[in-house]
């Protein structure tokens, strides 16, 4: 069953080229909502936790530099069937391959910097949501 909520992060590659106000702007004129909202960076431990089902492959070692390089911003977002909703506002990994007008069109550099995360599953976007907010500071109500 499709949930109402999903996580996004602003990756460090988007923050340092300024484009936090333009990708919450896109959020929100999309009809999310954001019921939870912070700037912070991740340690190596963080991102090795947060990325674990990833150990193992070839791109996780740059992963996890490239997630702990630099700011993020992470966001609860808050809309009907919002996982599906937020990967379709996103757009493809790759952003030759994203569809114009999607965030990763606009805004990402390449496949590895790709200016966005978004959850792929309810499941992951439930965990994921905890993993950055506790419950006293996601404001399912707005």
């Amino acid at each position: 069953m499709a949930t109402n909520i999903t996580l996004t992060m602003i990756k460090p590659d988007a923050v340092a080229n300024g484009y936090i106000g333009n990708i919450i702007s896109d959020i929100t004129s999309a009809g999310f909502s954001i019921v939870a909202l912070k700037l912070t960076q991740l340690t190596v431990e963080d991102a090795e936790r947060f990325y674990a089902e990833h150990k193992g492959k070839g791109f996780y070692d740059d992963l996890i530099a490239f997630m702990t390089s630099g700011p993020i911003v992470a966001a609860v977002l808050k809309k009907e069937n919002a996982v599906e909703e937020y990967r379709k506002l996103i757009g493809a990994t790759n952003p030759e391959k994203a569809e114009e007008g999607t965030i990763r069109k606009k805004y990402a550099e390449s496949m590895t910097r790709n200016a966005v995360h978004g959850a792929d599953s309810d499941a992951s976007a439930d965990r994921e949501a905890h993993f950055h907010f506790s419950d006293r500071e996601i404001f399912y109500q707005l």
